[in-house]
């Protein structure tokens, strides 16, 4: 099962990595032009509802139906997006995720029905409007199908969000989504879930709590200091690279054999986790983008004029917060010599 989870979330995220920098582009000229940033202008500010609406899905669209179909799979998949965009008024990420691959993969049984069945010479013919009429059928399908359900479940799920929000139970969700991430589904869970909920979040008010969700670099800092000073003696000297490659650089990935080694380590990452999202919520601190790959500079880069506190604060108290847990987990050093390392293998994998 853990497997097919693992593919299922590298399949989403496979979607969206491509197209990180366009999320990027997008939460900068947010950041910066928007009424409420740092150079509000109302002419580049034109550009974010649109990137929004349609450039962002149809990017992760196109590349869903590359993944399955190569070059005729992303047309298809970019014109059958446009079907879910136009048949729902939220940024329709979730429902490119779906008709992208949909689509693709459609065509894809279409051409190996047709190729053996076309005379030669009409095979450009029989390509082209074939690619036409299922891109076509699936945008309708869109627009009146894929489109409004998706839309109906983001706004449920958007409620339950809000209502954790507002009961401030969101810190709970760490309990799900720390020992997700060690099990290397931190890019499914956060371009596949939070994401999506946080740009439709972040359109309505101009930043998001959903984008720090899963992207707090502070519970893995911790953890990994915690290591340096009381683990195994023989892994000590290897926290510090790591604490840079995921502080610095934001592959979080550094981290997990860490936990992995010693299970019990993942309730210091999961209350350095909580600790941070309450912060989060008590200050109000939010980004206006998803900070990819979750490191320090990503943070500072989509944090929203005058949102520098808040944001900081919750990165400290999640690095303090997971390194007492950590520490007195790991017995603050005594026995230290007798420990195993770690394989680090896996954290070879971009976050």
């Amino acid at each position: 099962m853990r497997a097919t989870i693992q593919r299922f979330g590298g399949h989403l995220a496979g979607m969206i990595m491509p197209n990180i920098g366009a999320f990027i582009a997008w939460g900068l000229i947010t950041a910066l032009f928007i009424p409420t940033g740092w150079l509000p202008n109302e002419t580049l500010a034109a550009l974010v509802g649109p990137m929004i609406s349609s450039l962002l899905p149809i990017l992760i669209g196109y590349t869903g139906g590359r993944m399955v179909h190569g070059q005729r799979g992303a047309v298809v998949g970019a014109v059958a997006t446009m079907g879910v965009i136009v048949g729902s008024e939220v940024p329709m990420f979730l429902g490119a995720m779906i008709m992208g691959p949909l689509a693709a993969y459609i065509i894809k049984k279409v051409d190996e029905f047709t190729q053996a069945r076309t005379r030669a010479g009409f095979e450009m013919l029989v390509d082209n409007f074939s690619a036409g009429i299922i891109g076509g059928a699936a945008a309708v399908a869109g627009v009146f199908g894929i489109g409004p359900v998706v839309e109906w479940l983001t706004e449920r799920a958007s409620e339950i969000v809000d209502f954790l929000v507002g009961q401030q139970l969101l810190p709970l969700a760490s309990i799900l989504i720390e020992p997700a991430k060690v099990l290397f589904l931190n890019n499914a869970i956060n371009h596949g879930v939070l994401g999506p909920l946080g740009v439709a979040q972040a359109a309505e008010t101009g930043k998001s709590i959903l984008f720090m969700l899963e992207t707090n670099p502070g519970p893995g800092l911790g953890l990994l200091i915690a290591y340096m000073l009381f683990g195994p003696r023989s892994l000590r000297p290897s926290t510090p690279p790591a604490m840079i490659i995921h502080f610095l650089g934001g592959i979080h990935e550094i981290y997990f054999p860490y936990v992995l080694m010693k299970p019990r380590l993942i309730l210091a990452v999961i209350a350095g986790g909580a600790s941070g999202i309450l912060t989060f919520l008590v200050t109000g601190a939010g980004l206006v983008a998803t900070p990819s790959p979750g490191s320090i500079f990503a943070y500072l880069a989509v944090t929203p004029k005058g949102g520098w506190f808040g944001v900081i604060l919750g990165i400290i108290v999640a690095t303090g917060v997971s390194f007492i847990v950590a520490s007195a987990l790991l017995g603050f050093g005594r026995g230290s010599n007798d420990e195993e390392t770690p394989s680090t293998e896996p954290a070879a994998q971009e976050a």
